[in-house]
């Protein structure tokens, strides 16, 4: 039963993903030079999971502890965006002070490209961060708006724009349009008005520093924080988030965070010219089929899901997170595992690297919870 990822000098343990029965996406990557915390953050599952309340709650308790556990063996932690199954506040129950303190924190910027949400969730955390570990106070440290204008990141997705929608066509113009003005508002009356944390913090022996588009080096490990990229389409309300990269030598780990497939076409072409070793993908919503996700906008992922098997090393690839929230996931995506087989690679949710079967499949079968990870 295998615990973690390896490629040569990179180790990659996957602490909690949705295929163990609670909402995260936590890995701890190790190299000789740094070991970072990605995303340490959990949430219960939505109502429609096939699981009593009392057992999602018992789940993700059990989320918190494997991460506070991962958080003892950390130097520093990434948090790609403020969702709370990606980090913790520390009025949850959990020891924050274990996940953060004495860390180098590289977050995803908080003053622009982030919904309103979003702002106010990690206006949150970063009060709560300088009070709790330095005795400050977030109000006296936030400075002018740091920039007027903002770029249209549609700008840049020249495949999602080309790309032939047929009898969508006009429909999908309109949500575009829809969503510009919504990014314009966003940077008018929010990001180019209201106060700004600044981009680097200290707290005690705390840093934080805010890495969009960024690269850092630590020894011979270079990590890049690619993005922001929207959250599942475009104009996706729900926000952005960083990807990240993590490099030693001739090998590489790509984590996706939240690009749902990916939806978009341009960040699956962005993950094969990156042709990582190891590569963690969140699926597609497909629990919110219907509701915040069409089916072609699943459709597109599903493509870009079977390009990038093809197309990368990586073997084998995770595919977890928001697919795992119910039970028809593998049956909506048979593509993929099609495309997977003929390539001769291993599509696997978390759990079943680890050997498990996903809970949400017993739980469909009313199993409940029948192990302790």
């Amino acid at each position: 039963m295998a615990t973690e990822l390896k490629a040569g000098s990179i180790r990659v343990r996957l602490v909690w993903f949705d295929s163990l029965g609670a909402k995260s996406s936590c890995l701890l990557v190790r190299t000789p030079d740094v070991r970072v915390l990605v995303d340490p953050g959990a949430a219960a599952m939505q109502p429609s999971f096939p699981l009593p309340s009392h057992v999602k709650e018992e789940l993700k308790l059990r989320a918190y502890r494997a991460i506070e556990g991962a958080a003892r063996r950390a130097d520093a932690v990434i948090i790609t965006h403020y969702h709370y199954d990606h980090h913790v506040r520390f009025d949850f129950p959990i020891d924050a002070r274990s996940i953060y303190a004495g860390k180098v924190i590289w977050a995803k910027d908080p003053n622009c490209y982030i919904n309103k949400s979003q702002w106010s969730r990690a206006r949150l955390l970063f009060s709560q961060m300088c009070q709790e570990l330095a005795g400050q106070d977030l109000k006296e440290l936030l400075v002018r708006p740091g920039q007027r204008e903002f770029k249209d990141p549609m700008a840049g997705l020249r495949l999602a724009a080309e790309r032939d929608f047929g009898s969508y066509r006009a429909r999908r113009e309109e949500l575009l349009a829809k969503g510009r003005a919504w990014l314009r508002r966003l940077a008018e009356e929010l990001w180019a008005k209201q106060p700004w944390l600044p981009s680097h913090l200290e707290l005690g022996p705390t840093t934080v520093e805010f890495v969009d588009g960024r690269e850092v080096e630590v020894g011979h490990t270079t990590i890049r924080f690619a993005g922001p990229h929207f959250h599942g389409i475009e104009y996706a309300r729900v926000g952005w988030v960083l990807s990240i990269v993590v490099e030693r030598g001739e090998h590489k780990l790509l984590f996706s965070s939240d690009l749902q497939g990916p939806v978009i076409e341009d960040y699956a072409e962005w993950i094969v010219a990156e042709d990582p070793d190891l590569l963690i993908l969140d699926g597609p919503p497909t629990y919110l089929l219907g509701y915040m996700m069409n089916r072609i906008n699943l459709r597109r992922a599903i493509g870009n899901i079977c390009r990038v098997i093809r197309a990368v090393r990586a073997d084998p690839i995770i595919l977890d997170h928001h697919l795992l929230r119910e039970a028809r996931y593998a049956e909506r995506l048979s593509e993929v595992y099609r495309v997977a087989r003929e390539a001769g690679k291993r599509v696997l949710t978390a759990a079943e690297l680890m050997g498990q079967e996903p809970v949400v499949l017993r739980a469909s079968r009313g199993q409940g919870l029948l192990y302790s990870p």
